[in-house]
């Protein structure tokens, strides 16, 4: 999966607490809602543990679609967490950024579709771990 649109985080960032409901909303038969919110909730604070560490990137393709990282979502990625088996990592190779499944063990990098094959790394001196994706930002509104 190539990626597009590489940023990092204001270096400053900003502290905007929202609104964050006590309750789980259900996704399935309709509940009463509460008519109270527990606590307020920093988006920053809850997806950037170390901002010096992390970048963002935009996924482009389909090939992590079975894992639920689809064209258009924004990455969130951490240089500083461990590289880890099965940890989903933006990896550089020859010069390229791609997103794909770490497999230590095989020393390859997967895909999660199947109209992918994985990527033998075992022996490329052109390839470097850039960091560990930790979220997944999905747009579900849909512009007109």
């Amino acid at each position: 999966m190539p990626l597009t649109h590489i940023t990092r985080p204001d270096s400053k960032l900003s502290h905007i607490e929202l609104p964050l409901y006590s309750c789980r909303v259900r996704a399935g038969f309709p509940s009463p809602a509460d008519d109270f919110i527990d606590k307020s909730l920093d988006l920053n604070e809850l997806l950037i543990k170390k901002p010096a560490a992390t970048f963002f990137a935009w996924a482009e393709g389909d090939s992590l679609r079975d894992i639920g990282i689809t064209q258009g979502d924004l990455l969130i990625i951490d240089r500083s967490v461990e590289r880890t088996q099965g940890a989903v990592v933006v990896a550089a190779i020859d010069g390229e950024l791609t997103c794909k499944i770490l497999d230590i063990r095989r020393m390859q990098l997967l895909s999660a579709n199947e109209n992918y094959p994985p990527i033998n790394v075992s022996g490329k001196e052109d390839l470097l771990i850039e960091g560990v994706v930790t979220h997944s930002i999905k747009k579900h509104l849909q512009q007109r």
